[in-house]
């Protein structure tokens, strides 16, 4: 009960002077929303694109065909312009992201071995959908010239030259023409295995409900310091209550701070930014264990600060260390390499792991590895911690 009369205390306190409303709820949600809107779009990628066909050829249906392939799967929408400055006008007022010019002639310049060019008219405000636009086109000349580099092998192989020769036209255009080339080269191709990638709102929001969670319990546990800095620990220790008891009601402070942080975060994003956390009770155990993780990693540097101060300081450092680390910031995976592996050191990365489970349709048992990785952490660091923590508990 002492331990218990102490938490009840400390949560008053931190109630009192809205610190933990600030760290706990404000900051974090505030800051999910800015992520998400600023980088949302970058991950849920959206595009528009006109064509303008110039030439009407076969090669030229065939780039068409393409376009209307990968808009009926949705990769983005695709509207017509009848000419090169109908495509750029599209483009100059916003209502395409890019556009495709064919230039007339097209596909008999290419049939005869000639260089031609796709021109590609870009927003400059669009600089994600210019390159995804330059990209399809460069896709499709590397294919015509796939083409052309087959039909002079096979001259080639037959004993004729390939320079100046009228059967190498000839041959390229049947090849150009045949339905294999108009129908193959774009397309969007599902992976058969479920996807543990996050969307953009709910890896930003557990990101930021993570990261904050590491700030948020160190009301608790800090509270030791502050008990010493301020004398009121004499008074503690010479009341009939057992140290063990001081600790135990700073660590409860702690954890009751980090499930309430971490259980408004979930509702609140799920709420307000759509974000999906994915089963109720995977998210239960990884906010759990991420809770003990970062009691942990807060009983370590409270165990070897010598002020309220410079512990604060320590646990924020720490913190966004382990965070950028841990990829909460960014998808760290996409970095690959030795980083990669030194991000799964931290419980940051398990963490977003284990939610990744939970997005591919797993049940709770599929953040077991996850979750026993994340509580293993703060187990481990706030046993090292309990070695020192009675330096704390003096006067």
């Amino acid at each position: 009960m002492a331990a218990v009369r102490i938490a009840l205390k400390d949560l008053t306190q931190r109630v009192r002077d809205r610190s933990a409303f600030l760290w706990g709820i404000v900051a974090p949600l505030g800051l999910a929303a800015i992520f998400s809107l600023l980088f949302g779009p970058v991950a849920d990628f959206e595009a528009s694109f006109a064509i303008a066909d110039l030439d009407g050829g076969n090669v030229a249906v065939g780039f068409v065909e393409q376009l209307e392939i990968l808009e009926q799967d949705g990769v983005f929408t695709l509207e017509v312009a009848e000419t090169s400055a109908a495509a750029e006008a599209l483009v100059e007022d916003g209502s395409v992201d890019a556009a495709f010019v064919i230039p007339a002639g097209f596909s008999a310049s290419v049939g005869a071995g000639a260089a031609e060019e796709v021109e590609v008219i870009g927003n400059v405000d669009q600089a994600i959908a210019t390159q995804v636009a330059r990209s399809i086109a460069a896709g499709f000349a590397g294919e015509i010239n796939t083409v052309g580099a087959a039909a002079c092998t096979a001259l080639s192989a037959g004993g004729e030259p390939c320079e100046a020769n009228p059967a190498l036209g000839a041959l390229a255009a049947d090849a150009l023409a045949e339905p294999a080339f108009l129908d193959s080269p774009a397309g969007l191709v599902e992976s058969p295995a479920a996807s543990k990638e996050l969307s953009s709102e709910t890896f930003y929001s557990a990101g930021m409900a993570i990261l904050f969670l590491f700030l948020t319990v160190q009301f608790g546990v800090l509270g030791l310091l502050e008990e010493r800095q301020n004398g009121t620990m004499r008074r503690l220790l010479a009341a009939p209550i057992s140290p063990r008891s001081i600790v135990a009601g700073k660590a409860l402070t702690s954890f009751v701070l980090g499930i309430v942080s971490m259980t408004v975060l979930v509702v609140g994003t799920t709420l307000l930014l759509g974000a999906e956390w994915g089963n109720s009770l995977g998210v239960a155990i990884m906010v759990l264990a991420g809770v003990i993780a970062a009691m942990g990693i807060m009983f370590v540097v409270a165990a070897f600060a010598r002020t309220p101060e410079q512990a604060s300081n320590l646990q924020a450092i720490i913190a966004f260390v382990l965070a950028m680390l841990g990829g909460t910031f960014f998808p760290i995976a996409q970095v690959g390499g030795f980083v990669a592996n030194l991000s799964l050191i931290t419980p940051h990365a398990w963490f977003l792991r284990g939610l990744g489970d939970l997005a591919a349709g797993g049940g709770a048992s599929a953040v077991f590895p996850a979750a026993l990785y994340v509580a293993l952490f703060g187990i481990v660091t706030g046993g090292l911690a309990q070695l020192r923590i009675g330096r704390v508990l003096q006067p």
